[in-house]
């Protein structure tokens, strides 16, 4: 594998799992990333209109941002965007800015293992074997508790911001290109 092919499968798999997600709510998707023949990322971009109409294109990520304290992803959206019959009803190519929302993850917060446990309580006996316990949070919109308990456990974490992550994301890009 090529010095190239490893930074691309890099980079793949990094916006895989930020998960970049549609500018507005709606019901546009975006799939896995792939990758093209010249090297260039295409995330397809598939959604549905009000009329029963479908947009179909692909989002191609030039650069990386950080605006409003969130990290965005700059590029250019191409498509086609058919009406209910399915006849084409116009085409886009224009530059957009969409949002990378980082996908649902978990923290561990205690991993305690106690060996054999032997009791003896006023004449009441208790024999444990070994008892494992794990507690892990999940940290997503509405998860107040999970939320809450991640941003507690990595308090001390030197995790980069927006900027420090949009930079770095921009270096892997120039390097594939």
């Amino acid at each position: 594998m090529t010095h190239r092919q490893r930074l691309s499968t890099i980079l793949i798999a990094l916006i895989t799992a930020l998960g970049l997600a549609a500018a507005a709510p709606g019901t546009a998707t975006a799939a896995p990333v792939t990758q093209a023949a010249a090297g260039i990322l295409n995330i397809p971009i598939t959604g549905a209109t009000e009329d029963a109409g479908t947009f179909a294109g692909t989002f191609t990520p030039e650069s990386f941002a950080a605006r409003d304290g969130g990290l965005v992803a700059v590029g250019t959206l191409t498509g086609t965007l058919t009406d209910a019959a399915g006849d084409t009803v116009g085409t886009v190519s224009q530059p957009v800015a969409m949002p990378v929302a980082v996908a649902q993850a978990t923290c561990r917060i205690l991993d305690l293992t106690l060996g054999p446990l032997h009791l003896d309580l006023l004449g009441l006996v208790v024999d444990l074997n070994r008892v494992h316990l794990t507690i892990t949070a999940e940290s997503a919109p509405g998860n107040l508790l999970g939320n809450l308990l991640c941003a507690i456990t990595h308090l001390l974490d030197q995790n980069p911001g927006a900027g420090a992550l949009a930079a770095l994301l921009n270096a892997l890009l120039r390097l594939l290109n």
